[in-house]
């Protein structure tokens, strides 16, 4: 018997059925966050190749152990890495601390939603580190996976139900638009600066109906990879574009600045748009 239009796996799997995909990734993650009640999100950004302090310590003496006797030759090169990662792992440990900070601030709000719900890209890293944090600190946390053929599988510390995944990038970012009220950018690469820029093109463009902030977090790293004052100097940006950006240092500084934005504009007074159905808040059309 020939299967229903919507129940055949080839149809489905077609050229012609990817605007039903598309659509797919955007009901489905919908339908997910109206029965999980949540209302909005701070999302963290930054690279997924961070790893922990244990787990560059443990690496680190490992490879020290395999390069004993061997003092007079000239650095190995998985050893040099190593010790960059060990030095780099103190981003981990900040992402996973101020996440903790933010959930444990949040929990207690008085809303009949779950509030400013700790959002990553669901996969190691960076990502882990905030949904580990959040987790730790016995709140709700989102994970937003995209499929890669290297580095992206979820993460264990995402919440139950609240583990997605997606095909398309851009289905993605739209949620990542969709419901952040802030963003924290720890160090990345490609991804990540992708991921920046799209929410701050539409900031600078005022396509997103809500106050929003992006944090930049870890002055050494943006400083020598993000100089936007030549934009500004040959005059293809303004200078209130530059103040779209804020810079943090410490998870206490991060979080003093994401508590101050949080309150003044999405929780003392609530808008219109937050005492509606919880979650969605509107991008322009």
């Amino acid at each position: 018997m020939q299967p229903l239009a919507y129940m055949d796996r080839e149809f489905l799997d077609s050229d012609e059925a990817r605007p039903l995909r598309i659509l797919a990734e955007y009901l489905e993650p919908l339908r997910r966050f109206k029965a999980q009640n949540i209302q909005d999100t701070v999302v963290f950004f930054g690279s997924a190749r961070i790893h922990s302090r244990e787990h560059a310590e443990q690496t680190l003496q490992r490879l020290m152990r395999r390069v004993v006797g061997k003092d007079a030759e000239p650095p190995d090169e998985h050893l040099l890495r190593g010790r960059k990662a060990l030095e780099w792992s103190r981003y981990y440990e900040d992402a996973r601390e101020l996440a903790r900070l933010l959930t444990e601030w949040s929990l207690p709000l008085a809303s009949p939603h779950h509030r400013f719900v700790v959002t990553s890209g669901g996969g190691p890293g960076i990502m882990e580190a905030a949904n580990r944090g959040a987790m730790e600190a016995g709140g709700k946390t989102i994970g937003l996976n995209i499929r890669l053929p290297f580095e992206q599988g979820a993460n264990r510390y995402i919440t139950d139900g609240l583990h997605f995944e997606f095909h398309y990038f851009f289905m993605r970012k739209f949620w990542f638009a969709y419901l952040a009220k802030s963003l924290v950018v720890f160090p990345g690469g490609f991804g990540t600066l992708d991921e920046m820029f799209e929410i701050l093109t539409l900031m600078q463009t005022e396509k997103l109906a809500k106050q929003i902030q992006i944090i930049l977090y870890g002055t050494d790293y943006w400083n020598k990879v993000l100089d936007l004052e030549p934009l500004l100097d040959w005059g293809a940006i303004s200078p209130p574009d530059l103040a779209l950006l804020q810079r943090a240092d410490s998870p206490q500084q991060a979080f003093e600045l994401l508590k101050a934005h949080l309150t003044a504009h999405h929780v003392e007074p609530a808008t219109e748009q937050e005492t509606k159905a919880p979650g969605i808040a509107k991008t322009r059309s």
